[in-house]
């Protein structure tokens, strides 16, 4: 199993791309299901997330054309409407298949999901969304077996629907299946993610009528029929945030290219608060440090307040700043997994139900350590970043489901890297 060596201390210095946004670009794939034509993507990067539900796309009978960042998805011929345990229990996001297929062809068998093991994210919403434009839906060994075929032509039905909690997996599954049902769906309490926007631009220049998309309350006109487009996939804004932690925490410069800054308003206004540098020019960012920063109190919710995929990377540069400071998880149960092995390295952590304290240190110290999930990953990246000597960290495949080149990129910046087996 791979593993990264990092050699710490090294401020970084330089200029990187930053990808195509994972959370993305796997929703807008498994919207190829629901077009009848070529549906032509850009900015899709190499992970190991986007590999998996092109490879199950596949599978359904989807033709898959890939050169370098570019897709091309043509559905026509889909003759597989199930996504086994075999496929999805390594990756939630295969849950997204089940709208799409459900409205495009009245019937789907999806897998209960697997995934990163950050907390409870039930699918129950996406089910009781589906059950509300009319869709037939049972749970039987493990599966998810759904149908419209006892609906007028076979199509789901328009509906008012509010969802209990904020889910950005079920805003997205309902929006497609909403795209292409018969009438008006009105989804309440939606997701705003940027993720959840670029979704819906995707599904519009397909045909689809979405209004609201990017606020809470999301309006869906269904079409009878939707074809592809070309889409390009909007910047990844969580690898954006954890490259600007890097620069912050290293005490280097680093200028990102392909960003939006509107997206990170929360990230970028506590790297400010943290004494970070950060400037801002058309799709470019630059983030300077002398890498004396001050502790920042950080409480997750969702878009547009601090995002929990930035949490763990802030808790890393906490571990390293002037002072202590609070960071409140909101979102996930189970995120703070990455404390044990922040711990190892001489961070000075204790948490306390869903509240981490974290008292800065002078220096963190190498050790090996082990990757949980993908942030958590990302976090003992930045601590190894700024750590005497050597840092190990074990099972970063995790890593490989959601930063591109991560090795190359800081590489380039002058960090000493390197992947071993």
């Amino acid at each position: 199993m791979d593993k990264l060596i990092i050699e710490g201390g090294i401020p970084l210095h330089g200029e990187i791309t930053v990808s195509g946004a994972k959370n993305a670009a796997l929703p807008i794939l498994c919207a190829s299901l629901l077009a009848e034509t070529p549906l032509e993507l850009t900015s899709v990067a190499a992970l190991k997330d986007i590999d998996t539900t092109l490879k199950l796309l596949d599978i359904m009978g989807v033709k898959v054309t890939r050169d370098a960042d570019k897709v091309k998805l043509d559905a026509s011929e889909v003759g597989s409407f199930e996504a086994t345990y075999e496929m999805v229990k390594t990756m939630r996001a295969s849950i997204l298949v089940l709208g799409p297929l459900l409205a495009r062809f009245g019937s789907a068998r999806v897998s209960l999901p697997g995934g990163c093991a950050i907390g409870s994210r039930p699918v129950d919403l996406h089910i009781k969304g589906l059950q509300a434009m009319g869709a037939a839906i049972h749970i039987t060994h493990g599966y998810i077996q759904a149908s419209t075929l006892h609906l007028p032509n076979r199509r789901l039905q328009g509906a008012r629907y509010y969802m209990d909690m904020v889910t950005v997996t079920g805003t997205e599954n309902l929006m497609m299946a909403a795209a292409l049902a018969s009438g008006t769906t009105i989804l309440e309490n939606a997701a705003k993610e940027p993720e959840v926007f670029d979704l819906a631009v995707c599904l519009n220049k397909m045909g689809a009528k979405i209004k609201g998309a990017g606020t809470d309350v999301i309006t869906i006109e269904g079409v009878e029929k939707l074809n592809g487009a070309s889409h390009n996939i909007v910047c990844d804004r969580i690898e954006a945030g954890t490259y600007m932690v890097a620069a912050a925490m290293t005490g280097g410069e680093v200028k990102l290219n392909n960003v939006q800054a509107d997206l990170l308003d929360a990230v970028i206004d506590k790297l400010r608060e943290a004494g970070a540098e950060v400037t801002i020019d058309g799709e470019t960012i630059t983030v300077k440090s002398d890498g004396k920063l001050n502790a920042v109190n950080i409480r997750t919710a969702p878009h547009p307040a601090f995002p929990t995929d930035m949490q763990a990377q802030f808790m890393a540069m906490n571990a390293m700043a002037e002072g202590v400071s609070k960071v409140t998880e909101t979102i996930f149960e189970n995120r703070f997994m990455h404390v044990q092995e922040l711990q190892r390295l001489g961070a000075d952590i204790s948490i306390d139900g869903n509240t981490a304290l974290v008292q800065g240190v002078s220096h963190l110290d190498g050790a090996t350590v082990m990757a949980t999930d993908l942030r958590a990953s990302a976090s003992l990246v930045l601590a190894g970043l700024v750590a005497r000597g050597e840092t190990v960290i074990e099972r970063i495949y995790h890593l490989d489901r959601g930063y591109e080149f991560l090795e190359a990129k800081l590489t380039a910046l002058g960090a000493k890297v390197k992947r071993a087996h």
